[in-house]
């Protein structure tokens, strides 16, 4: 009934913040929610328990403000990379869901002109005594201030937060001992902090400690004898000062240690080797030493025998016996990385292929020893694979997806850069045998046309992803095929400069769905391929209802065109333009196709003229 609040005046605070806390965690969800009546405000304030926060003006006081605000958060993300006029990086697919953000302006945040659209708080001072600490950087006593007003803080994060140092990460040791994940990624904390995070937090399980250049062998020991009962996810890169001592350290006491990420090439086998004889619990570990070599893998097919994921990175040392060792005794091994081991032949994938029928992901990238009858032998033992990417693999040749096509119905995703040796005949043969394919990223590879890619488009009809870059044997038949058998969301043909106006139309026509078209370095495209571009922008916001203004806009659609493309792209702006004026009918499609392409001042002057 008009006028009458139902929900208010019937269900209790207890049943309303059940139902916010089941709603998805999505930050717009909760912020819609917010914005109901006063009482839905505080409510959904009462339940908020993740927060994520930017670069702000005064990040000590935006801290303080949370707070007072958001009383029940328990995880706190804060990464000073990101600016607080953008909630989440820009390297998202535009269209997929971001995670759920409490990044707010206060009112006495106002936007400064010409100075690129960030925003500036005035905020007052947060009265720090450390005058030297830059005001727009967390500082140790916003950390203070966040240990004090969160109590039962679960999970922190602290990105490139350059100027915390132990006196702030103490205070959250003392103050947070529920403490179970803690990201000090580009911090320069010391040993002293890390030493009381070991001897106040006994529930921590995830500490990732790269680029943290403060760091000794002191600090993590003290932290692996304090957590080590409860640690299970550990990450150390680029910290010079930490050596095999303290890995060590980590290996005789963490022994419930599941993953292991190390970057270091300061650490050498013996650490390696005490981590694998310690933590028999080890599922996941990544390695980018290039002091490490056979002996420490060796050790890990020994003992690891739960290990799930091994990624293998710039390796100099390494040879096939590391991976017949892995082979023989890591049967649960599902995902493998292998990245610029030059020393690893077919002998090495051969092993894994015997060894690890479960495997579901294989990289290799720039192994140039593999070929291509080491893949066949994955084709034809590991039919769980899902996920294949072949990367810079010059040797690796067409039978080896014929293989991959033939025994490996599953998979989903094939990402191909730089494999000359691989053609037509083998991307027809993974579109016969892989009808489930859902990804096929190829760029660079120039013996890939048109006769591959219409297989995938007749076969491959559950196909969302498509990524075509500088492949210049493929043109609009391709894309033909493509917008007549698949449904996709995301399509780049950037360099493609066989596809033209009617492989663009086809895709306007065929896929309804798309939200990210990147069309850029094209030269046959001409005016009327604009026309189809435009199609799709119309197709998107029409099922969509999306009729919002430009910023909500470009939430839900990107798309990138070549500047040499963008005069065929202001005619057909015109020309809308002119049909409306002419017409005298001014529909929202056409709004918001200018409103898309013309810098905002533009569409202002558009739509007054319009209205006249």
């Amino acid at each position: 009934m008009r006028g009458h609040d139902l929900i208010n005046a019937i269900l209790p605070d207890e049943l309303i913040l059940e139902i916010l806390c089941r709603l998805d965690s999505y930050k717009s969800s909760c912020d819609a929610c917010s914005l109901v009546c006063k009482r839905w405000l505080k409510l959904e304030r009462a339940s908020r328990r993740t927060v994520r926060i930017g670069a702000s003006g005064n990040p000590d006081a935006f801290v303080k403000l949370m707070i007072q605000r958001f009383a029940a958060v328990c995880n706190v993300y804060i990464d000073e990379r990101l600016p607080i006029s953008s909630p989440f990086p820009s390297t998202y697919p535009l269209g997929h869901g971001m995670p759920r953000t409490a990044t707010r302006k206060s009112r006495s945040c106002k936007r400064i002109r010409g100075s690129s659209s960030k925003l500036h708080c005035a905020v007052e001072s947060s009265g720090s005594e450390e005058s030297d600490i830059e005001p727009f950087s967390l500082s140790d006593a916003g950390l203070t201030a966040l240990a004090e007003g969160c109590a039962r803080l679960e999970k922190l994060s602290l990105i490139w937060c350059s100027n915390v140092t132990s006196v702030g990460l103490r205070s959250i040791a003392e103050n947070c001992k529920a403490l179970k994940s803690l990201d000090l990624q580009g911090c320069y904390v010391g040993d002293q902090g890390l030493a009381a995070v070991g001897e106040c937090c006994k529930q921590l399980e995830d500490l990732n400690l790269r680029f943290c250049e403060g760091l000794t062998d002191a600090g993590l020991t003290e932290l692996a004898i304090g957590c080590g009962k409860s640690l299970k996810v550990l990450g150390v890169a680029a910290c010079a000062k930490i050596t095999d001592l303290s890995l060590e350290a980590v290996g005789s006491h963490c022994t419930s240690l599941q993953t292991l990420s190390l970057d270091s090439e300061f650490i050498k086998n013996k650490g390696v080797l005490v981590v694998a004889r310690g933590c028999p619990a080890l599922k996941a570990l990544k390695l980018q030493c290039i002091n490490v070599t056979d002996e420490a893998l060796l050790a890990v097919g020994t003992y690891c025998l739960s290990l799930e994921l091994l990624a293998l990175d710039s390796f100099q040392r390494f040879t096939d016996r590391s991976l017949c060792a892995i082979g023989n005794g890591c049967k649960k091994l599902t995902n493998l990385t292998l990245s610029d081991c030059y020393f690893l032949s077919d002998k090495s994938l051969e092993a894994i292929a015997t060894g690890c029928t479960e495997l579901k992901h294989l990289e290799v990238n720039g192994c140039h020893n593999i070929g291509t009858s080491g893949l066949e032998s994955i084709g034809r033992s590991c039919p769980a694979l899902s996920e294949l990417a072949l990367l810079y693999c010059q040797r690796i040749g067409n039978n080896a997806l014929f293989e991959v096509g033939r025994g490996c119905s599953l998979l989903q995703a094939l990402h191909l850069v730089d494999c000359s040796s691989i053609g037509d005949d083998a991307i027809c043969n993974i579109a016969q045998g892989c009808r489930n394919l859902k990804k096929l990223h190829i760029r660079r590879c120039y013996e890939i046309g048109d006769k591959g890619i219409i297989a995938v488009g007749k076969n491959c009809k559950f196909l969302t992803d498509l990524s075509l870059r500088f492949c210049d044997r493929v043109g609009d038949d391709a894309l033909i095929a493509i917008g007549q058998g698949c449904s996709l969301q995301l399509l780049n043909v950037s360099g493609c400069n066989k596809i033209g106006d009617a492989g663009l139309t086809a895709i306007a026509r065929g896929c309804p769905r798309l939200v990210y078209l990147d069309v850029s370095v094209l030269q046959c495209l001409k005016q009327y391929g604009y026309y189809g571009v435009l199609s799709i922008v119309g197709n998107i916001w029409t099922s969509s209802g999306y009729f919002l203004d430009p910023l909500a806009q470009r939430a839900i659609f990107q798309i990138n065109l070549g500047k040499k493309l963008m005069f065929y792209y202001y005619y057909i702006i015109i020309e809308i333009v002119l049909l409306v004026m002419y017409s005298g009918s001014f529909d929202n499609i056409s709004v918001m196709c200018i409103s898309f392409f013309f810098p905002s001042l533009i569409l202002d002057k558009v739509q007054r003229l319009l209205k006249q």
